[in-house]
């Protein structure tokens, strides 16, 4: 039996990203909190050991570690052939909708959100007007990636809704509005059975 131990914290959209596949294919895991706010010489010593870069999420399968979170859930897709793992179309679509995310949308969103968050960090000027012009175009592009499947790897969630949702969840909380395919969306996400709040993926203990 494979061991899995997720590594992460509610207000990391790349670790939501990685809670989220795991809950979607039914793969027992368990998760351990991480403090992100926390100066990264203060986290675990275990943690350390096993995150080059000292950032969530990492996930250990069995005792082999593994960071960035495209790169953990097409691990995931590959190794055990879920959430568009199980073809060669499926995975080929994952890669496409992961790289698109983390160039885009995925960039965009959580700065946005840190300008919102009280005492957030500040920002040059001209730098929320040009990443909210980005968004703007990522606003149309989401459609055309889309197009009229209810999710972005058709008629089930894969990898690429999971990454896509990472960051894709707070869009309002980042001061934005979404389109109506955007928000049709996120319905459809939230009403997942296997669905959670950031806050219950990653229970401080």
């Amino acid at each position: 039996m494979t061991n899995l131990t997720l590594y992460g914290h509610q207000d990391s959209g790349h670790a939501c990203k990685v809670a989220l596949a795991l809950s979607l294919a039914g793969l027992d895991h368990t998760t351990v909190w991480i403090d992100i706010w926390a100066a990264r010489e203060t986290r675990p010593a275990e943690f350390l050991a096993v995150s080059p870069l000292g950032e969530v999420p990492v996930l250990m399968i069995d005792d082999t570690p593994y960071f960035q979170s495209g790169a953990i859930l097409l691990e995931l897709a590959n190794r055990f052939g879920i959430l568009g793992g199980d073809t060669n179309e499926g995975l080929r679509r994952g890669r496409e909708l992961l790289m698109w995310e983390a160039n885009r949308l995925g960039m965009c969103v959580p700065q946005l959100k840190e300008a919102v968050r009280p005492n957030g960090e500040g920002f040059p000027d001209g730098a929320i007007e040009w990443l909210k012009a980005r968004f703007d175009v990522d606003r149309q592009n989401f459609g055309t990636l889309l197009g009229d499947r209810p999710f972005f790897h058709g008629d089930t969630p894969g990898i690429g809704d999971c990454a896509i949702w990472g960051y894709g969840q707070w869009i309002t909380a980042a001061g934005l509005e979404p389109t109506e395919k955007m928000a049709d969306w996120s319905d459809r996400m939230r009403g997942l059975s296997a669905m959670k709040a950031p806050s219950e993926f990653f229970l401080r203990k």
